[in-house]
């Protein structure tokens, strides 16, 4: 007969998570290292107790999981995603959250999840499947049908999704979650939905359930006639460019890139989370391309007669709308584990790992080289990009200083492998363009979502996924007046996170947007409504995110100019617990120079002129946004 042991669905879940383990390249690791959670009604004495257990009881100690108290149900989420991008997609935090606005606060951050292609495993409470007390307390009555629930919500942004109506189910549903969780193409944030009775209910579960399991994630090799295609293309080439995207650092494969780059001479250009994949100061490095890439990486873009992509998606940021790979006859050759970004752009298909693709076209390519006048003029154009980001680095501007003077003081303070985090707001173009990254983990901005209130709560898992590292949050007011709290957590859980706070009272990003569109930076300040215009264009609310910040448990240095800053920033990198540089900048101001365009509409008709005269140069970008067929 089969062995049983008899355990809750809550208990059996935990003990079932605790023995599963990822590996690639011959590393083992425990894919699921701890859970997030916020406990309510609907998971205290289910997944609550199960935990609980776990961790306290003799027995079962070995199935011991660490358990994280977050202060929002988003933020763990977030918390979960900085950990998995930092330790590469091996492994994902689960996240426990209690029925009603527990589960859907988990909306966003799923969806954050699922669009960075990040593992992450949610458990959200549901309501009772026996129906016995119906409706329950915060139970969503749907007139449709009586098996809808809020946590329905979940689906569209998870990659897996699954309700566990009874005990036996959570075997298939449990062995499913982690085929996504570990599944390169497919990864993102999977959903089981538990119900408060079904995890409290006992069941005689199979021993061999609970053994341990080990999830081996392969690197896939190109197919040998894809490859042969895609080494003529370049090598037809007269100025091609690479692309590095996230799937190079993902797949480990930054040595492998930067091998390809220096024997072949192709200028390498990079999107958000491919930045630091070839160090800024490489001889083929150009910077980021795009919306808010550099003059010279979207040059050389605007030329490209054959464009390698390597482990990107091609947003519209990096394309610039479809406008920046302007040469009428441009091709593309796209590596990429996923056919989805492989097939894009009409291009030459090389799905494959990155790191295999990458060593499989240097093999392929030996001998050959861009023309020497094409290799030096992406080195001539990366000189002129240094000179303006040095400018842009120390610009002397009052009375309140530039955000770009900010960046440039932290970037040359900080050391090599320290991380800096952003996701939303005008800093991450001024990342984009002007931060120099040697490290492919020192450069975490979320630019896939870019969710306001990430920063702060990803310091977190960042940390944890690294504490090798100084982390620091670069978060403007917007974004840490959308998710503060969890540095209540970084507080408690002894994790030591610098954040620098940029002050300056709106909308910096969307207000010079605005302005563009003709709109006038409408809604975009942090002001006192006037009472003769009835808009937000009174004086400067009194907010003090410093006092805040205190507030929450942090240290706080306030920073009155860069000088200050810096020695903010050096005492904040000395200390041993969680610190806030607190610094106000100018919201207008001055900002890099711009060399690429982002597809907004403008109204086509209006009453303002300067909607109308918007309009007119949005027309003028409009006419070269091309499909690449």
């Amino acid at each position: 007969m089969t062995e049983t042991v008899r355990l809750t669905t809550a208990q059996a879940l935990v003990r079932f998570l605790a023995a599963q383990y990822s590996e690639r390249d011959g590393v083992e690791q425990r894919l699921i290292p701890g859970v997030w959670g916020i406990f309510g009604h609907g998971n205290v004495a289910g997944l609550g107790q199960a935990l609980l257990q776990a961790a306290t009881t003799g027995e079962t100690a070995p199935h011991h999981l660490p358990y994280y108290l977050a202060r929002n149900e988003q933020g763990m989420v977030h918390s979960s995603v900085g950990f998995a991008k930092m330790r590469d997609r091996l492994q994902a935090f689960a996240c426990t959250a209690s029925t009603g606005p527990g589960s859907t606060n988990m909306v966003t951050g799923a969806a954050l999840a699922t669009t960075n292609r990040m593992p992450v495993l949610l458990l959200p409470s549901d309501m009772f499947a026996t129906r016995g007390p119906d409706p329950v307390l915060q139970q969503l009555e749907d007139t449709r049908g009586g098996d809808v629930s809020v946590n329905d919500a979940l689906r569209p942004v998870s990659k897996y999704w699954d309700r566990v109506t009874r005990p036996e189910q959570l075997v298939p549903a449990a062995l499913a979650a982690m085929r996504v969780l570990t599944d390169q193409v497919e990864t993102g944030a999977v959903t089981l939905c538990l119900p408060q009775d079904v995890q409290a209910e006992a069941y005689d579960w199979p021993v061999e359930f609970f053994r341990k399991r080990v999830w081996h994630i392969d690197r896939p090799r190109p197919d040998t006639a894809a490859l042969a295609r895609a080494v003529d293309a370049l090598r037809g080439a007269k100025k091609p460019l690479i692309v590095a995207g996230g799937g190079v650092v993902y797949s480990q494969a930054m040595a492998a890139l930067c091998d390809l780059a220096a024997a072949t001479g192709i200028p390498v250009a990079d999107t958000h989370a491919g930045k630091g994949a070839v160090p800024w100061d490489h001889p083929c490095a150009v910077g980021g391309l795009g919306s808010t890439g550099t003059a010279a990486a979207n040059t050389l873009a605007r030329e490209a007669d054959v464009v390698l992509g390597v482990g990107t998606r091609y947003s519209d940021f990096t394309t610039a709308s479809h406008t920046v790979f302007a040469n009428p006859d441009v091709r593309f050759v796209n590596l990429n584990i996923a056919r989805l970004d492989a097939a894009k752009h009409q291009a030459s298909m090389l799905v494959a790992d990155a790191r295999t693709g990458l060593e499989a076209l240097r093999r392929e390519l030996d001998g050959w080289q861009v023309e020497h006048a094409h290799r030096q003029r992406a080195r001539e154009l990366a000189a002129e990009w240094a000179r303006i980001t040095d400018e842009c680095y120390h610009v002397d501007h009052g009375p309140l200083p530039a955000q770009t003077a900010v960046l440039g003081a932290l970037n040359e303070t900080l050391g090599p492998r320290d991380v800096v985090i952003n996701a939303a707001g005008s800093m991450p173009g001024d990342l984009q363009m002007l931060w120099r990254a040697s490290d492919p983990k020192a450069y975490h901005v979320e630019y896939a979502y870019s969710c306001m209130g990430y920063e702060v709560a990803s310091g977190t898992g960042v940390k944890m996924g690294d504490p090798s590292r100084e982390v620091v949050v670069l978060v403007g007011d917007g974004s840490y007046l959308m998710m503060a709290q969890e540095i209540v957590t970084m507080v408690s859980e002894g994790i030591k996170v610098i954040i620098v706070v940029v002050q300056n009272h709106g909308f910096a990003s969307i207000g010079s947007l605005s302005e563009d569109l003709g709109s006038q930076r409408f809604g975009t300040k942090y002001r006192y409504r006037d009472e003769k215009s009835g808009l937000l264009e009174g004086d400067v609310l009194p907010v003090d995110l410093a006092a805040n910040a205190a507030s929450l448990g942090a240290d706080v240095i306030r920073a009155d100019g860069i000088k200050e800053f810096r020695e903010a920033i050096a005492r904040a990198k000395a200390a041993d617990t969680t610190t806030v540089v607190h610094i106000e900048t100018d919201l207008y101001g001055p900002n890099p120079p711009g060399s690429a365009w982002w597809d907004v509409p403008v109204s086509q008709v209006a009453d303002l002129d300067s909607t109308r005269d918007a309009a007119v140069t949005y027309a003028e970008h409009k006419a070269q946004q091309r499909h690449y067929l």
